[in-house]
């Protein structure tokens, strides 16, 4: 991706695209073209800090995999010819079957005024709500539980929350991974203030070894715990009766529901002790300034929106939302799941957070838009909506920033319904995902650091993402695309948009549409904003009505809720254990989540040998009880196998598995992995509230994958096409690096190995090879001219090799032949350095030299290893990794 030859005198002020903190950055195009990137020091989110996603941003923007032009069966055409052909299509769609066969599938990588238009022309011109969005899969039960309890989708806090808490509870969250900066902000009040944290999470992680008291809770058990805790505050005298009487209502209902279990009960439900949840309940009951954090281990689950309501009920009962250091929040996974849910990106709601099943609401919408024939009715929420693409119900769907074929639950399902549907768009910055394979139109999209428009994050903030590089090729903004495409449809008056700032504009003007506090998302204020003022648009915190001032807002310290009766709702919330089968022949319980350096399913985090580093192919964590049962051992290669699918991983050995219960990240997909994609093993079972997928809870079994050989190779080229069962290929730093294994050896490894990795260079390229056939070791390297172009080390055994020297010989000389010969020793030598595994993305730093550093350097804490080597001191995300090599180091010692 090419920037403007001339270097910026000044860096543009930008949002990350990653989670939903909306982390400030300044980027900064460089004359050779790269980018250089920091965190923005005047952005409320952040205050300069990024994380280690965020500080790799400018390694991400390269355009070897980006599509760059519109494509019609997979070949190049024009855009006319693209667009004519989806507006053709759609069109036919809805009047040979209705508009109901025709589908929107979006996602909170879209900017908000791409979701705003994408909404309009779904629901108001179509007249199908059937546009829902991959924020489905992670928001939906806190937007449903919000909607019960207040009335709107309304978070009531802000950030700066957790710093003025005297006890933050984490439920279902990793925020030292998944949020680091907001991690690192309540760390630090932790140092300064003595802050008491609570981790309520049935693994045991990064995030907990900061917590005063860890919860491994059995999986899918929240309800029974918050309802237990319910009753305690209750029964100890801890309501505060003159909010709860003059504020709320049904608080009778849902402590009948509560008190129904016993203390005994609820621990033999939670699986936790009654000493460990009285420690919780009291600390919890004795601490006014409570906030209680909740992330995608409450979403993602069949009981998803009651687990909101139950935490919602506990703040509620004691007063203690809306005030500063107090409240329920939730933190959202994407950069833009909020602003998505402000247009009215999901199929049960409308635009500006009005009501789809409020006639009054419809007619406001349908007036503003001037709209021929506005949806009555919800549409399909995402798994149904594959489900119907799947029966031949939706014969249209226009898939746009998102991978259904890998990150939708029952996953390969998925891929047979877009491979039968007779119309697929997909609107993409990738040519090739597992998605883009099924489509008929491919349309190129911009990418961040190209695309303009607005984001909002977890604490009601509205920030810009502007552009800082031109459009490559013939890449266009999605809300361009859908524009073009409605005027082909017949609307060209109603959506002649010249740029993003007119749509943002109509937007803050719906907002305001007679509302007058009636509610909550009202971003008037902005509803003439002229060009230059959107270019210039500050961070600012919603509400921000016509004529008020920007501030920070705290909602319902003082009532205020959005019900008719303008009570806050607390709601009876039963427990419902998760709709597991547990079988002799599923064993085992699996969770899903993220790791701390990846996003989604890789399409920019995997493109930077920085991020793969830490962690580069996919894995299985599992109790030693349950490894030792099942005869795996560490570092061995295991099936996980579950009614709906399986995948091959490599076996992580860890305590911080909760007996019973295993841990696979959702990254990897077929660009990455051979056989790694955890949604294909997920059940569709939604919560029935939300629609929201059950992602934490799956029976599954693992086995022993059968592997005849092992195999580690580096290469300065990725290979077209790799011959083994079992692969996982991740970008090094002068080229790629890959794990494989196969159930048969080749019958001949050289032929085997120049078949992978000659292709490309000169004929001169010679070979070195070293056989053991006694310990069945193969290994060989290919070098043209002094260069290394690949080399393998095969072993019947998990290979032991060190991944970091191995992959670092590709950008070293070979003129000196003892140098060749050292490397077929996997190692370096005497006196040569050996980074180990890299712990700190941020500055390359790994194992060993933090173990060096605490030998000889004496190095006792996170603090002193960040003074010596700077690991830690960026995002701070692998300090708690840190510390435990420190402590590993000094119990070797004491040994």
């Amino acid at each position: 991706m090419q920037p403007s030859p001339r270097e910026a005198t000044t860096a543009v002020r930008t949002t990350c695209p990653y989670c939903g903190v909306g982390c400030g950055v300044l980027a900064r195009p460089r004359a050779d073209g790269t980018v250089a990137i920091a965190g923005d020091p005047g952005h409320p989110a952040n205050l300069g800090r990024l994380c280690s996603k965020g500080s790799a941003l400018g390694e991400t923007l390269s355009l070897d995999d980006r599509l760059l032009h519109p494509m019609i069966q997979g070949a190049r055409a024009s855009w006319d010819a693209a667009l004519d052909l989806v507006a053709s299509r759609f069109s036919e769609a809805i009047a040979s079957n209705g508009p109901d066969s025709v589908a929107f599938y979006v996602s909170g990588q879209l900017l908000t005024e791409d979701y705003y238009v994408a909404n309009k022309l779904m629901k108001g011109f179509i007249g199908s709500a059937n546009i829902d969005t991959n924020s489905r899969l992670c928001m939906a039960s806190s937007v449903a539980g919000h909607r019960r309890a207040f009335g709107s989708d309304t978070v009531p806090g802000v950030y700066e929350d957790l710093e003025l808490a005297d006890l933050v509870v984490l439920v279902g969250s990793n925020l030292a991974w998944c949020h680091p900066v907001l991690f690192q902000r309540l760390a630090a009040a932790r140092e300064t203030r003595g802050t008491k944290i609570v981790v309520i999470d049935p693994r045991a992680t990064a995030t907990t070894e900061l917590a005063d008291l860890h919860l491994a809770l059995a999986p899918g058990s929240d309800v029974a715990l918050f309802n237990g805790l319910l009753a305690h505050l209750e029964t100890t005298g801890r309501r505060d009766h003159r909010y709860v009487e003059a504020y709320t209502a049904g608080l009778d209902e849902a402590l009948a529901v509560a008190k129904a279990k016993s203390p005994s009960q609820i621990a033999r439900l939670t699986g936790l002790a009654q000493s460990e949840l009285h420690a919780f309940f009291e600390l919890f009951a004795a601490t006014q300034r409570t906030v209680t954090v909740y992330s995608q281990g409450v979403n993602q689950s069949s009981a998803g929106t009651d687990k909101v309501n139950a935490i919602i009920n506990c703040h509620l009962m004691t007063g203690r939302i809306g005030q500063p250091g107090m409240g329920p929040f939730s933190v959202t996974g994407q950069p833009n799941a909020m602003g998505g849910r402000e247009a009215g990106g999901m199929a049960n709601m409308l635009a500006a957070h009005m009501e789809l099943d409020d006639p009054r609401h419809r007619e406001l919408v349908r007036s503003f838009w001037k709209s021929p024939r506005l949806a009555s009715e919800p549409g399909l929420k995402a798994v149904d909506l594959f489900g119907a693409v799947g029966d031949g119900r939706i014969k249209a769907l226009w898939i746009m920033a998102t991978n259904p074929a890998d990150s939708m639950p029952e996953a390969d399902a998925v891929r047979a319904a877009l491979r039968a549907c007779p119309f697929v768009v997909v609107s993409d910055v990738a040519r090739r995902t597992d998605t883009t394979a099924f489509a008929h139109v491919l349309l190129p999209s911009l990418a961040w650091g190209e695309k303009d428009g607005t984001v909002t994050n977890s604490e009601r903030r509205i920030s810009r993402q502007r552009a800082f590089l031109p459009p490559p090729g013939e890449a266009r903004a999605d809300w361009w695309q859908m524009t073009e495409a409605a005027k082909r449809m017949g609307w060209a008056d109603e959506f002649g948009y010249r740029r993003a700032a007119d749509i943002f504009a109509e937007h803050a003007k719906l907002s305001g549409l007679e509302n007058q506090g009636s509610r909550d998302f009202d971003i008037s204020a902005h509803a003439q904003i002229a060009e230059a003022d959107y270019g210039a648009l500050q961070p600012f915190q919603w509400p921000h009505s016509a004529g008020s001032q920007p501030a920070i807002t705290r909602f319902f310290a003082a009532g205020g809720f959005f019900t008719a009766d303008r009570r806050g709702r607390f709601v009876a919330t039963p427990y419902r254990p998760p709709k597991l089968k547990i079988s002799p022949r599923f064993p085992l319980v699996l969770n899903t989540g993220r790791i701390r350096d990846q996003w989604h399913t890789m399409t920019r985090t995997g493109k930077t040998a920085r991020l793969m580093a830490h962690i580069a192919e996919p894995f299985v964590e599992i109790h030693p009880r349950d490894a030792h049962e099942l005869g795996i051992a560490g570092a061995e290669l295991a099936i996980v196998a579950s009614p709906h699918g399986q995948i091959a991983v490599r076996v992580l050995i860890t305590q911080s598995a909760r007996r019973g219960t295993v841990f696979v990240p959702m990254h990897w997909t077929d660009q990455h992995a051979s056989l790694a994609r955890v949604g294909s093993l997920l059940s569709p079972s939604v919560d029935p509230v939300s629609g929201q997928p059950e992602l934490k809870a799956m029976p599954v079994a693992v086995s022993r994958f059968e592997a005849a050989w092992h195999g580690f190779a580096v290469a300065r080229g990725k290979p077209a096409r790799i011959t083994a069962e079992y692969w996982a290929v991740a970008p090094a730093k002068h080229g790629w690096r890959m794990e494989m294994a196969g159930t048969t050896a080749p019958a001949n490894w050289r032929s085997w190995f120049e078949e992978q990795f000659r292709p490309g260079t000169t004929g001169a390229a010679s070979l070195q090879a070293y056989q053991d056939d006694g310990s069945r070791q193969q290994r060989m390297a290919l070098f043209d001219g002094d260069r290394l172009v690949a080399a393998l080390f095969v072993a019947a055994a998990p290979v032991a090799v060190s991944r970091s020297f191995a992959a670092e010989a590709l950008g070293r000389n070979f003129a000196d032949p003892r140098d060749r010969l050292g490397l077929l020793a996997g190692r370096p030598g005497r006196g040569e350095p050996d980074r180990g595994a890299i712990v700190c993305t941020c500055f390359d730093v790994g194992i060993n030299q933090i173990a060096e550093a605490v030998k000889s350097r004496r190095c006792r804490t996170a603090g002193a290893i960040g003074a010596a080597l700077q690991a830690g001191t960026n995002c701070g995300s692998c300090r708690p990794e840190i510390e435990r090599i420190i402590a590993s180091e000094y119990a070797l010692k004491a040994g």
